[in-house]
């Protein structure tokens, strides 16, 4: 049987401009659905893996939609709670070289942060399962979502599952003081860490030594340093970032960086050319579970994670449609971009 990776948070109703255009110019938008939690879980399903995603949608015909884009891509949503008001939004206009992209939330009210744990029977869901994954826009949603991850980790725990959990800091959702508050509790049922320095300053409060941290800039020895304080406040058995150096919104360099608390792998670089950036570090953490769950060492679960990653900046959409031949072929080398007939 394949290895169960549950995972647990919002999906949304995604609306961007096309073509590149700006809010202003548009007169249509594209249609998808995406959400951390959710790509994570259709990627893992994309490499093979059993994903299972666990949210509340409003029973109306907008929920219903998310809920069937992802069981196209073989995500199980059997668990999934109905009820609530509606499904949250979130409108995005995409950048291009100098011009940063930009994404505008309507979310508020969203069925998720309306949510009891007891809506949800854990036993029955971690049934068989073998891994657990959130994000950190779950309990920035509302006192309830908060409750509801909890709860999530804490029966996760019970059952000896790996718990992971992506900082992701939304700045639009919580403040920094509620977010460390919040996210320092929840780390206490969590074995793997994974987000960028400036997600571990703001929801953990960890601060780099006396190297400077810059955008756009790598310096690895911040890392190492926050990196190293995670492992020690909170004994994970991995702490794991993207590295993102902007070139411009056009152009990255992408490679990522992995502690197990005695070693440091930093990967190979790739210079992604960008379609779409978003949930490209939903890439990076979903085949980094993939890589550990399925018994990877610890830098080959990087890489299969950075290339997988490295992949998805080039699909439009919220999810990962990269194959796990894909993957394993850009690993190897074959970055050529040659048509394969």
């Amino acid at each position: 049987m394949s290895k169960k990776v549950v995972t647990l948070g919002e999906i949304m109703l995604r609306l961007s401009t096309p073509d590149f255009k700006r809010f202003v110019q548009a007169d249509s938008f594209d249609v998808t659905y995406g959400g951390g939690e959710a790509n994570v879980a259709a990627a893992l399903c994309n490499y093979g893996l059993n994903g299972t995603f666990v949210t509340k949608v409003p029973n109306n015909p907008i929920g219903q939609s998310a809920i069937n884009h992802l069981r196209r891509y073989g995500v199980d949503t059997q668990f999934v709670a109905r009820g609530g008001d509606r499904l949250g939004i979130y409108f995005l206009e995409t950048g291009a070289s100098m011009r940063a992209s930009q994404v505008v939330y309507d979310r508020a009210g969203a069925s998720i942060a309306d949510v009891e744990a007891s809506e949800f029977d854990w036993d029955k869901i971690f049934d068989g399962a073998d891994w657990f994954h959130t994000t950190g826009i779950t309990p920035a949603l509302s006192d309830k979502a908060a409750a509801l991850t909890e709860a999530a980790l804490k029966a996760a725990k019970a059952k000896g599952i790996t718990t992971s959990i992506d900082l992701n800091y939304r700045k639009k959702l919580w403040s920094k003081e509620k977010a460390q508050k919040v996210m320092t509790h929840l780390c206490q049922w969590v074995d793997v860490c994974i987000g960028n320095e400036e997600d571990a300053e703001t929801t953990l409060g960890f601060k780099p030594g006396d190297t400077d941290v810059t955008k756009g800039e790598l310096h690895l020895d911040g890392f190492q340093d926050i990196m190293k304080q995670m492992v020690a406040k909170f004994g994970f058995k991995y702490v794991a970032s993207s590295l993102r150096e902007s070139y411009s919104a056009s152009d990255n360099g992408w490679s990522a960086l992995v502690y197990n608390g005695t070693d440091f792998y930093h990967t190979k670089k790739y210079n992604v050319r960008i379609v779409d950036r978003v949930g490209s570090g939903d890439s990076f953490a979903s085949g980094l579970i993939y890589g550990l769950v399925t018994g990877m060492p610890m830098a080959e679960a990087a890489e299969f994670g950075v290339a997988a990653s490295a992949i998805k900046h080039t699909i439009p959409g919220d999810l990962n449609h990269a194959t796990l031949g894909e993957v394993k072929d850009l690993m190897k080398g074959d970055g050529s971009g040659r048509v394969q007939r």
